[in-house]
């Protein structure tokens, strides 16, 4: 580890600890998602989960405040008494995450979300850990910090600052916000611009009646109620784990974005995105079995998982 990254870890820790911290304390999304998570499995209540996602959100974000506010008692070589004890904190905070995680794996195994960023529900993955053992090994380099890091960052303020660029990056994608801020506009413009895979699975061809302009779309809620109440929607609904997440007309066609996990709570799951083409212009009071098409796409590859009409 280079002197420079270490200097600079606090800084580094502390964005990533109080972005979660703040999400935890002050999302609305805390109370909503606290009770599908596998820490109300392990506290048997969900009010009691949303309490203790909401006081590790306010210890995250002490935490954070200590790493930014440096040392403050010099100690023998260098160290600082101050960086020990808030990067030895956040280091036992990232162990318990570790932890914790895995005992989500091992109690949650059908993908329940684990809480960690308290604003989506997205399953335990490889991310999950990584994002943990990122905190732990911050946490040690914090504490092992010999200088302030605005001192460090003062010193070599290019080299500082694409050693921030590239962790912040490199944390981004690790967490579960690039679903929302970047991956899934990318997909939705790539499928714009492609087409959607479900032209390609062998389902029946006919254009729905939207795209003959013989009527017009029907409301967004009237496509999701169609559509859960449609055989396609039970034959899959066992993948989908989240609300709609995007939409989107196409050619007639009404695209219905959901995240979801394929395989299983086994080794080989992994995180989908589900992709269903209903009427645009279809409605309970115009037919009641729609014609719909399914499509499962690896959530990061965006290669085809499952197709089917």
């Amino acid at each position: 580890m280079s002197a420079l990254a270490r200097d600079l870890a606090p800084l580094v820790l502390a964005g990533v600890l109080g972005t979660a911290g703040a999400g935890k304390l002050f999302g609305r999304g805390t109370a909503r998602q606290a009770p599908r998570t596998a820490l109300a499995r392990l506290l048997r209540d969900g009010g009691r989960a949303a309490l203790a996602l909401r006081v590790l959100g306010a210890v995250e974000l002490l935490l954070a405040a200590a790493l930014l506010a440096g040392p403050v008692t010099p100690l023998p070589g260098g160290a600082v008494a101050g960086g020990v004890a808030a990067g030895a904190a956040a280091a036992l905070l990232g162990a318990g995450f570790l932890g914790y995680l895995l005992y989500a794996r091992a109690a949650a195994p059908d993908g329940t979300s684990c809480g960690c960023t308290a604003r989506h529900d997205t399953p335990v993955t490889w991310r999950a850990f990584v994002r943990a053992a990122a905190v732990l090994v911050g946490g040690v380099a914090a504490a092992l910090a010999q200088q302030p890091w605005w001192t460090a960052a003062g010193r070599r303020p290019a080299a500082a600052l694409c050693l921030v660029l590239a962790a912040a990056a490199a944390l981004t994608a690790l967490s579960a916000d690039p679903d929302r801020r970047w991956r899934m506009p990318l997909r939705r413009l790539r499928l714009r611009i492609t087409g959607h895979p479900l032209a390609a699975t062998g389902a029946r061809t006919e254009a729905p009646l939207a795209a003959t302009g013989a009527r017009a779309a029907v409301p967004l809620a009237a496509s999701v109620e169609l559509l859960e109440r449609s055989r396609a929607w039970q034959s899959v609904s066992r993948v989908v784990r989240s609300a709609l997440l995007d939409h989107w007309d196409d050619g007639g066609w009404r695209i219905l974005q959901f995240a979801g996990v394929y395989g299983g709570g086994g080794p080989a799951a992994r995180p989908v995105l589900v992709l269903f083409a209903v009427d645009a212009g279809a409605s309970l009071e115009t037919v009641r079995e729609p014609a719909v098409r399914v499509s499962v796409i690896d959530a990061d590859s965006g290669a085809p998982v499952l197709a089917t009409a």
